[in-house]
């Protein structure tokens, strides 16, 4: 099978210490490749240097059989390559036709100079959108459209200027399950036009789901390598962290027997819940399982006082729980949001002053704020998440990996010695390798007499942490599971409201 783009001896160093090691790859044309590895792994220094980014130590890349080393992302997006990232590179203030054609409007004849041709603008535009089926008016804004369609116009953007290679980095991050079937089926219909794609994310069941072909890298080295048949997803996770699946949970055997740290008693918002009545105890990890819209993220909200419940009673250790989300936390309570980059962090304040933002009414002294208790504050919070990170005082928490972003948003809540902690998808966007620390911080925030309220879309990620685990559906807690009942079919079915006499 011919290779696109070839990678022989490929490496490079930071300051003597190398990112990436003697990488030799074929990525064949017309196929999709899956590259998975844990933050760290070098997948980010192997991008830069496909897209022109940074250069390589040493080693070279082949395109089309000729020798490729780009200076730029020009030359990059010139020789025909394309990316897609998280944080898409469009102008929301513009049209879907004007974000096609950003690079070179069509133009006609004027009286003293030529104009731009809207007409042949949109025309060309709907041919574009039409190859991939998507019915978008090009006339439309990009502010007026969901990040699922945004991400399907930067595709468009890719085939209007004829990319043969498309890379996704994390693309489903920010995505509905409908715009991410959305956007498989933009993807697989780039594989039947003869597209390359390069397919990056830590959703290792979406790799499997697309790729022709696996890629491994672990620690700059490309451990594992083949087609998709040969690596299920506990042989992924193997090749990537150096250890089973069954290593990445922590063991929880015995059930917790502390007292009621959360009860929940006939708590509804019309519209959003309904009669909904839980009890997380201390020690407890109790999941929450849904589908979206099923009112999981929704009850979370409520409980912090983000949004109004109108109906029934919510009490920490024995006392109502009322008031706003400062009242709350001052009562014991700590939430973790499933939003990270927008809810849960200052993503351009240093990572310091987001450890220590939750607590910073404590870290006063007689002349206002002390500096040397923030420091050290910040600096236990470090080793208590294994927090891998520079310079605490001047790194913006936005240059950390996703893993190492949900420690701070986990750990700035210690300070405050909550009772319960709400985590709501704790491990999105995060890595294998970091979701197993983040698991263990849980169980060990559990061990310490914590109750936990974890909310995740990943059933196989509530069986293998929680003690429980109750079933949302339509508002409602339709069903509870012990641990020694997990049942995976039985639990889905009950999340459809198939089996709502499940209860435990």
């Amino acid at each position: 099978m011919t290779a696109l783009l070839r990678f022989e001896g490929l490496g490079k160093d930071w300051f003597g210490v190398p990112a990436v090691r003697d990488l030799s790859l074929d990525i064949p044309e017309g196929r999709v490749l899956g590259l998975i590895g844990e933050n760290g792994a070098g997948k980010s220094t192997l991008m830069n240097m496909i897209g022109g980014i940074t250069a390589p130590t040493h080693g070279r890349m082949l395109w089309r059989g000729q020798p490729y080393a780009p200076a730029s992302a020009a030359d990059a997006r010139a020789a025909g390559i394309a990316f897609i990232h998280q944080e898409l590179n469009l102008f929301t203030n513009l049209t879907v036709a004007e974000n096609l054609f950003i690079d070179g409007f069509p133009r006609r004849p004027g009286l003293l100079r030529p104009f731009i041709d809207r007409r042949a603008m949109r025309d060309r535009a709907a041919e574009v959108l039409a190859r991939l089926a998507l019915d978008l008016p090009p006339e439309r804004t990009l502010d007026s459209l969901s990040p699922g369609e945004r991400q399907l116009v930067e595709i468009a953007r890719a085939l209007h200027h004829d990319a043969a290679l498309i890379i996704f980095d994390e693309p489903t991050t920010s995505l509905t399950p409908r715009e991410t079937d959305r956007l498989f089926q933009a993807i697989e219909g780039l594989r039947a036009a003869g597209k390359t794609v390069i397919y990056i994310s830590h959703i290792l069941a979406d790799v499997q789901r697309l790729s022709d072909g696996i890629a491994v890298l672990r620690d700059g080295r490309l451990v594992g390598e083949g087609p998709v048949a040969d690596f299920d997803i506990p042989r992924m996770i193997r090749t990537m962290i150096g250890r089973d699946l069954a290593a990445v949970y922590p063991s929880r055997t015995a059930p917790p027997r502390g007292r009621p740290v959360l009860e929940v008693q006939g708590l509804s918002a019309p519209g959003v819940i309904e009669d909904v009545s839980l009890t997380v105890r201390e020690g407890e990890i109790l999941g929450l399982f849904g589908l979206m819209g099923s009112g999981r993220s929704e009850l979370a909200r409520i409980l912090m006082g983000l949004d109004p419940a109108m109906r029934g009673d919510a009490r920490l250790l024995g006392h109502p729980l009322r008031g706003g989300p400062r009242d709350r936390i001052r009562q014991g309570l700590a939430f973790v949001t499933e939003n990270r980059r927008e809810e849960g962090l200052m993503m351009d304040a240093s990572i310091r002053d987001n450890l220590t933002l939750p607590a910073i009414e404590r870290l006063r002294g007689p002349l206002g704020l002390d500096a040397d208790r923030i420091a050290d504050t910040a600096q236990a919070l470090r080793e208590t998440v294994r927090l891998k990170a520079q310079d605490l005082a001047r790194q913006p928490v936005r240059s950390l990996s996703g893993g190492n972003q949900q420690k701070v948003v986990i750990g700035k809540w210690l300070p405050t010695e909550p009772r319960l902690f709400i985590l709501d998808e704790p491990t999105r966007g995060v890595d294998v390798g970091a979701r197993s620390e983040i698991y263990g911080l849980m169980d060990r925030l559990a061990a310490e007499g914590a109750g936990l309220l974890v909310i995740s879309s990943e059933l196989d990620e509530l069986m293998g942490l929680c003690d429980r685990i109750s079933v949302m559906s339509r508002g409602e807690v339709v069903a509870t599971f012990d641990r020694a009942r997990f049942d995976e079919r039985r639990i889905i079915a009950s999340a459809f409201r198939q089996a709502e006499g499940d209860a435990a």
